[in-house]
């Protein structure tokens, strides 16, 4: 576990992009605020983070593996997914995210490049609002915490012994 004190971690030689769902855009834009606000006042500058756009959760999956695409110029230090998916009247919200978590899992493992899990899977609207920066707090600003964090390490493991 972790704690979330800000002096503890460090963007400032990072660069990180942002995959950003506009479905339930209420939550999901409230979830990338955070995420910028943890990134900037960890020292990151709005020049190093990057937000694209997936039309839903599901897409989050493309998205992801064009950023992480080892032949794409200058990757990202770490990849950052935010989406939101509400149950519904049908398993369907089930499938979506063990989907999503699944892709996510296997693009970061083959790419090499972090990917913090900032998608939501809520049962109410209500509980996304709260986990979007309400009582629960915003876990875009935890999902950044964790990616600035795992991009230091692994950054330290490639990094040649002094």
């Amino acid at each position: 576990m972790y704690d979330k004190d800000l002096t503890t971690i460090d963007a400032t030689n990072l660069r990180i992009e942002l995959a950003v769902s506009s479905y339930h855009a209420e939550i999901t834009d409230a979830l990338s605020i955070g995420a910028v606000r943890c990134f900037m006042d960890a020292g990151g500058q709005g020049t190093q983070i990057v937000r694209h756009v997936a039309p839903g959760s599901w897409e989050l999956i493309g998205l992801c593996a064009a950023l992480a695409d080892k032949q794409r110029p200058n990757p990202p230090d770490a990849i950052i997914a935010i989406g939101c998916i509400i149950t519904g009247e049908t398993t369907h919200d089930q499938y979506i995210a063990q989907g999503v978590t699944q892709g996510l899992t296997s693009i970061m493992v083959n790419s090499g490049i972090p990917i913090a899990l900032g998608v939501l899977t809520c049962q109410t609207i209500e509980q996304a609002k709260e986990r979007a920066g309400g009582s629960v707090g915003n876990k875009g600003h935890d999902a950044m915490t964790a990616a600035i964090r795992l991009a230091h390490s692994i950054r330290a493991l490639r990094e040649p012994a002094t």
